[in-house]
């Protein structure tokens, strides 16, 4: 699931997964970090599930 929001000139792009799909690291891969598994890392959130906030300049 991808949760979106407008913070002044950026928006923010939160990926989220459930806590164990699929189990082990996950991360978010893309142009914007040269498709460099492992820096973008999905994190354990108080809900149980992994996410990670990313923020693009519009």
């Amino acid at each position: 699931m991808l949760e979106r929001r407008q913070v002044k000139d950026r928006t923010h792009v939160t990926f989220v997964l459930p806590a164990e799909t699929p189990p082990g690291p996950v991360g978010v891969v893309g142009d914007f970090n040269d498709r460099q598994p492992g820096v973008h890392t999905l994190e354990p959130r108080h809900d149980g599930t992994k996410g990670r906030l990313l923020g693009a300049k519009r």
